[in-house]
């Protein structure tokens, strides 16, 4: 009798390709979800074809803005603009996604937007910075209160690999795990939970400060939210600082002014690979780590 024969699962590279599409839903009073209109949307919606979606590498949104980044380095941008938080040259706002011309040609590898400001990190490593800089925000002390074009931001030498913001303060990593903080959005909420205490200067800074406490680590990436501030090492460590008005750095101080591991058995003693950040609050993934070389 003849055996039956068994069909073979075809391989990843035979599969027959997924269709992808980009959606978007929610608030939109500023056209930020980038469909072309201002009214809010109850359900998904799909974009129209302004990029491949699947040629898309990283989507981020702030506070009325959102930006995607391609594959290819070019960034695309809409909503809120009123400080020029989209680096367009100009302080209209935008309901549909645009790419930012002034960057063509310099491609870019992550792009993070705070409340009105946005931060750019070029694919060789270059961090550049636009949109409001009222609390110092964009790394520049001695430049105008906002930027409509996307300014170079003077860092460590060092190349940087990994950027975030938060609501009026930016981080960045560097390739050997140092972490620079700059704007002052932080440092009021510092002081009136920390009387009489004397904050670190990386809070009160208007432009990029190294964060103390961080010394016996190497950050792989750094995250923001509101109003705190983290860090992922390459141990699978995760630090944490800044407000803790919703319990969101698994303290019970109310403000750490210095950065504070949270304890292993958090995370079930296992080692932590990724980390993202909400306004108020922390969510981390736990499994096989891969080091950075």
């Amino acid at each position: 009798m003849e055996r039956p024969r068994m069909e073979r699962e075809p391989s990843a590279s035979e599969a027959a390709p997924v269709a992808a599409a980009l959606f978007a839903w929610g608030a939109n009073s500023y056209g930020q979800l980038g469909l072309g209109h201002k009214e809010d949307v109850l359900l998904p919606q799909q974009l129209n074809d302004f990029c491949k979606p699947r040629c898309i590498r990283r989507i981020t949104g702030g506070g009325g803005h959102s930006a995607i980044v391609t594959d290819e380095g070019d960034l695309f941008v809409c909503g809120l603009n009123k400080d020029g938080q989209l680096g367009l040259g100009h302080t209209e706002d935008v309901p549909y996604f645009t790419p930012c011309k002034s960057l063509l040609g310099c491609p870019i590898q992550q792009v993070a937007c705070g409340w009105d400001f946005t931060i750019i990190l070029t694919e060789n490593g270059q961090v550049l910075s636009c949109g409001s800089n009222s609390f110092g925000q964009l790394g520049a002390p001695h430049g105008p209160r906002r930027c409509v074009v996307p300014q170079a931001i003077e860092l460590h030498e060092e190349k940087i690999v990994c950027i975030a913001a938060g609501l009026r303060h930016a981080l960045a990593a560097t390739v050997s795990g140092i972490v620079f903080q700059w704007g002052t959005g932080l440092a009021s909420c510092g002081r009136r939970l920390c009387p009489g205490q004397t904050l670190p200067l990386f809070f009160t800074a208007k432009e990029p400060s190294r964060v103390t406490g961080l010394e016996n680590s190497k950050a792989m990436c750094v995250i923001a939210g509101s109003d705190h501030s983290a860090s992922l090492t390459d141990a699978g460590e995760v630090y944490v600082w800044g407000s803790n008005k919703h319990g969101q750095l698994a303290t019970e101080a109310a403000f750490l002014t210095v950065p504070q591991k949270i304890e292993a058995h958090c995370f079930q003693n296992e080692k932590v690979t990724a980390v993202w950040s909400g306004w108020t609050h922390l969510v981390a993934q736990t499994g096989l780590l891969w080091l950075r070389a």
